[in-house]
């Protein structure tokens, strides 16, 4: 076992540095990443701004339901946006987009691979390792925390739709508890989580599509591993970020 981690681990190494070299020719470059940002943004803006919503209002009620009277009631909004902050936010957004961007690009790259597109490409001398993933990645980069700030937005709103109109709480307390302690590092510590998490479910399923073998039944295999992998180097990481940023 030990010594298939460290050869996926040295495979893995090996193909960022090839997929890290300098491009060819940047205009094609631009044009794939264009398109990926728009594929990885506008495609998961729905499901993301689906699951922001309904995480802010299950925190608030369920906060609320827990210790409701004992502690003032503003705690609300405040335990709801340091929660969506500083957790949630970051890390259910980006463990969604493994299993949708994550499992799609493995897919095409794996489609790529054993239809031999990116054997011929190799053929003419394109690095496809650099062509195929770092556009991947940029926009990776650039989108994902885009949709981890717009998450935690609207987890507080729907934190705000879940307990004022029902009389939880009035709308002066929820915007109290939001504004109140509020810790600008927390915002920081979001986005690191979102830059690390958007680089790993980018790059653990590229390499898991880039070198599938074998037929549909493996590409499917492929695609699967890549939603794994990720997902447990995505909770993985948050525990280190957690402990080397709150200590």
């Amino acid at each position: 076992m030990i010594r298939g981690l460290l050869f996926h681990f040295g495979q893995y190494v090996l193909m960022m540095r090839s997929a890290m070299s300098r491009p060819d020719k940047l205009s094609m470059y631009w044009k794939e990443t264009v398109r990926q940002m728009h594929d990885i943004g506008i495609g998961s803006l729905i499901i993301v701004m689906l699951i922001a919503v309904f995480i802010g209002a299950v925190a608030a009620v369920q906060f609320a339901y827990q210790i409701g009277g004992v502690v003032p009631n503003y705690y609300i909004g405040y335990v709801v946006r340091d929660l969506t902050i500083i957790e949630l936010a970051p890390t259910i957004t980006c463990l969604v987009l493994a299993g949708k961007v994550g499992s799609n690009m493995a897919a095409e790259i794996g489609g790529m691979r054993q239809k031999e597109h990116i054997d011929a490409m190799e053929v003419m001398g394109v690095n496809t390792a650099a062509y195929l993933i770092t556009p991947k990645v940029i926009a990776a980069l650039v989108m994902i925390p885009i949709l981890v700030a717009a998450a935690a937005f609207l987890a507080v709103m729907g934190g705000y739709v879940a307990s004022v109109p029902t009389g939880l709480i009035t709308n002066a307390e929820y915007v109290q508890g939001v504004r109140a302690f509020f810790e600008p590092y927390f915002v920081f510590m979001m986005f690191v989580k979102a830059f690390v998490f958007a680089f790993i479910l980018t790059t653990v399923s590229c390499y898991q599509g880039y070198y599938v073998t074998g037929g549909a039944v493996e590409l499917g295999a492929a695609s699967t591993r890549a939603v794994v992998v990720s997902d447990i180097l995505i909770l993985l990481a948050d525990y280190v970020i957690a402990l080397i940023m709150t200590t």
